[in-house]
């Protein structure tokens, strides 16, 4: 399928790895342009090295902690116009409420919630006068499937989908689609420090959070591409018709919560979602 994106330009959160670094990957395979931003440079200078060389688009990168006072601001100047945004950045703890840092609670919410609405609000006002854009928003599954072992991920990932919802049931009338992705388990470094979390509270051991893989649908995480190509579909002409609207891709874990969550022990053996 022809995915008429070539010439495009997007702005790609969190890109260094995991989720965003396939989406960079992705949206330049299919001929866009690309500015991509996150905390580590180094990795974001090996991403852009990398996709040069196998695509021939244009990358700039960005540098710099989103989670800071200003850096929405900063990044949106630095930025300019862009058709595409991906809101990818995001890094809240996991654990039951007992468990909570709410220093890092906040630095957490920062990043993700506000941080998504922030970029948002800047990069909309652009599109607007454009007179289109797609607003593409990761956000996880766990929004939907209430989980007490990631409370704090839980309530953030709900705010970003009652947000994503609001926007995008009326963006069209700006020319703008507003949507949204909610992945499970994905096959990345984020997924093994918060698998390594639900381990410890599932079972006393960090070391244990392979085992938890038999929970999964398939007997396996997403990978980052699956998620990725989900992303890049929705922002593609193909789904012109699609705003407000949030896709669940988590092999099945929130259609079947009800089940899973019939007993304290069946509950504890949830998969950790984004």
């Amino acid at each position: 399928m022809q995915l008429d994106l070539s010439g495009k330009t997007a702005l790609i959160t969190g890109a260094s790895k995991g989720i965003g670094l396939a989406a960079a990957h992705c949206f330049a395979e299919a001929g866009c342009h690309l500015h991509l931003a996150a905390r580590d440079g180094e990795a974001l200078q090996s991403a852009k090295d990398v996709i040069l060389s196998a695509y021939g688009v244009k990358v700039s990168i960005h540098p710099m902690d989103l989670s800071a006072p200003g850096a929405m601001r900063a990044l949106d100047a630095a930025v300019g116009d862009v058709d595409i945004l991906v809101n990818n950045a995001g890094d809240i703890p996991a654990g039951p409420i007992e468990s909570l840092d709410f220093d890092v609670v906040r630095r957490g919410f920062a990043l993700k919630v506000l941080g998504y609405m922030e970029l948002t609000q800047l990069v909309y006002a652009r599109m607007k006068r454009m007179g289109h854009g797609v607003i593409v928003n990761d956000i996880g599954n766990s929004g939907e499937n209430w989980d007490a072992n990631y409370i704090a991920g839980s309530t953030g990932n709900a705010a970003v989908m009652a947000f994503t919802k609001a926007l995008g049931g009326v963006s069209l009338d700006d020319g703008i689609r507003v949507v949204g992705v909610n992945p499970g388990p994905v096959a990345t470094d984020r997924m093994v420090k918060l698998m390594k979390r639900r381990a410890l509270d599932t079972h006393g051991d960090e070391g244990r959070w392979e085992e938890l893989f038999d929970q999964y649908p398939g007997g396996r995480p997403a990978e980052a591409k699956e998620v990725a190509e989900l992303m890049l579909f929705l922002a593609s002409p193909h789904a012109a018709y699609i705003s407000g609207t949030i896709v669940t891709i988590d092999g099945g874990i929130a259609a079947r919560g009800s089940i899973i969550k019939s007993s304290k022990r069946a509950q504890a053996q949830v998969p950790a979602a984004s």
